[in-house]
C-alpha cells in the first residue's frame, strides 16, 4: 500500500547515483483537491518522512545510506492545485534547513516541479 494516505509506509527509497541523494518518494494518485483532508495526508506522510531520515531510522535500516544528502520527491499524476502548493512551499521553506530538499514530479510537468507558475518551485 502506497500513497500519502498511507503515512506509515515509506513508498520508495533510493539513491540516486546522479546526484548522490538518498532519494525517497511518496506518491499521490489521486487529484489533488486541496481539501483538508488530502492536506492533513500529505503533512502527516511528510512528517513521517522526515522522522524516518532525521530520527536515525534510516540510517539504522539502510546504513549505507548514512550521511549521503536526502532528497524527498512527491510524485504525483497533475500538479498541485494552489492550496497544496502553499503546503509544499511552508514545508521546503523549512527543510531547507536540515540540508534536504522536497521537489515535486508531476507527470502532467515534464520537469522536475511543477512549473515556473507552481508556488511549490
Amino acid at each position: 500500500m502506497t500513497g500519502i494516505e498511507y503515512s506509515n509506509v515509506i513508498d520508495m527509497i533510493a539513491h540516486d547515483p546522479a546526484t548522490g541523494e538518498v532519494m525517497l518518494a511518496m506518491t499521490e494518485s489521486r487529484p489533488w483537491s486541496g481539501s483538508d483532508g488530502q492536506l492533513f495526508q500529505l503533512q502527516e506522510k511528510l512528517n513521517a518522512y522526515l522522522a524516518f531520515a532525521l530520527d536515525g531510522e534510516m540510517a539504522e535500516a539502510y546504513p549505507h545510506f548514512a550521511g549521503k544528502r536526502l532528497r524527498i520527491e512527491l510524485r504525483c499524476t497533475a500538479p498541485p492545485d494552489p492550496r497544496t502548493a502553499q503546503l509544499i512551499a511552508a514545508a521546503q521553506r523549512q527543510i531547507v534547513f536540515q540540508d534536504i530538499r522536497l521537489v515535486v514530479v508531476s507527470k502532467s510537468a515534464p520537469e522536475q516541479g511543477c512549473g515556473p507558475s507552481c508556488a511549490c518551485g
